[in-house]
């Protein structure tokens, strides 16, 4: 490539997170960047989009700024729409989601805002990806996350990725000096035990806040909380194909 790629940056957790800042500043090293994200949090959007609402769309970047930026009143998922019909008008080199503050490993894909914006970008055929680093500290330190993410997204916009899949990165909460490397990892069977937390308002009225525990079912060496666990960088190759090719022989067989 011998200009520098056009670069689409968002998140889920709002324009303002350090994460993105983070992001922001790796991908301006690569690449000519324009950002798109929620003006507000949009954790646990998953794949979101708004249709009953009004969409705003405001630039909070400076006419001389090096980045342009865009803050978004919907989800992760708009913004991406936002970005490519809107204000590209033409689909970027790469779209990086993230970094999202705390993990998007396992399950958590299916819910994450993060993934689904990187998720939204594959399907219009444009390669992406989604940044994780378990901390779901605000403050947290994103430093260790850089040097990797710079080299992750070289090799995606030097090589591409296969026809409808997208990568799913998380980082654990090391330094950089104790991270272990990059392990290419299968998405772990896990899930979350949910419960409800019932409470009562001053007023009198019950109200329930979600809370639950994670719970890992899969004891393989090959998976992304293995490698998690152990001081690796997971990286997930994900697909929105989500037929079950393995189900079919069997259906075919039934009396339908």
């Amino acid at each position: 490539m011998t200009e520098r790629p056009l670069i689409l940056v968002t998140n889920d957790d709002g324009i303002t997170a350090p994460g993105i800042r983070a992001l922001i500043d790796v991908m301006s090293e690569i690449g000519n960047v324009v950002v798109v994200a929620p003006d507000k949090p949009q954790s646990a959007m998953g794949h979101a989009i708004t249709i009953n609402n009004t969409l705003y769309l405001n630039k909070v970047s400076a006419e001389q700024a090096v980045v342009t930026e865009y803050a978004c009143s919907g989800t992760p998922v708009d913004c991406v729409k936002m970005a490519v019909v809107e204000i590209l008008h033409r689909k970027p080199d790469l779209c990086v989601s993230g970094i999202n503050h705390g993990s998007n490993s396992s399950i958590n894909v299916i819910y994450s805002g993060t993934m689904s914006a990187a998720v939204e970008a594959a399907i219009e055929g444009i390669p992406s990806i989604g940044f994780s680093l378990c901390d779901y500290d605000w403050n947290a330190d994103f430093t260790p996350t850089k040097e990797y993410i710079r080299r992750i997204a070289t090799e995606v916009l030097k090589n591409g990725l296969p026809d409808g899949v997208l990568l799913n990165v998380n980082f654990p909460k090391l330094a950089e000096d104790a991270i272990q490397g990059i392990k290419v990892c299968r998405q772990a069977k896990a899930m979350w035990m949910e419960t409800f937390d019932k409470r009562k308002s001053p007023s009198g009225r019950e109200y329930y806040w979600l809370t639950g525990e994670f719970v890992n079912q899969d004891n393989g060496e090959d998976t992304d909380e293995w490698a998690l666990n152990n001081g690796y960088i997971s990286v997930v190759p994900v697909q929105f194909d989500l037929t079950a090719y393995h189900a079919m022989p069997q259906l075919q067989n039934w009396k339908l």
